[in-house]
């Protein structure tokens, strides 16, 4: 994964951002201009049931683009889980037709569990919307 800011038109202005997991997938939104991101809950649902729940949150949140939390070993190697993100960022894009973006998710979970995040998966999101929002230009 490079390091280099992704390339986003500036038309993009509201995104959705979706930490993954296999059981519980959490998301926040945020806009480009204030560059924040709240965070908005945890769908706990998985295959087809877990699209059916995000069609819901795009219908609500009318997102121009999704970002989803990529995660890697510390040292920065890819693991079965960093493909299976990959896959489900490829059917979001393919369901949905937004642009997908990927960020390096190492250690959301953990840090939003550490500022006591009552739902650690939902504040991941938001911290992986944030750390997208700090790599815009």
């Amino acid at each position: 994964m490079n390091n280099l800011p992704p390339d986003v038109p500036a038309r993009l202005q509201m995104f959705l951002a979706l930490d993954f997991g296999l059981k519980r997938t959490g998301f926040a939104v945020g806009n480009r201009l204030m560059r924040t991101a709240q965070p908005q809950g945890t769908i706990t649902a998985e295959g087809d049931a877990r699209f059916v729940k995000i069609a819901q949150q795009l219908k609500e949140w009318q997102p121009d683009a999704l970002v989803i939390g990529v995660p890697f070993h510390p040292d920065g190697a890819e693991h079965e889980n960093t493909l299976r993100a990959r896959k489900f960022g490829r059917q979001l894009h393919g369901r949905f037709k937004l642009p997908v973006f990927e960020v390096d998710e190492r250690y959301t979970t953990t840090e939003a569990l550490q500022m006591g995040a009552k739902d650690a998966d939902a504040a991941a999101a938001c911290i992986i919307l944030e750390q997208f929002f700090r790599s815009l230009p």
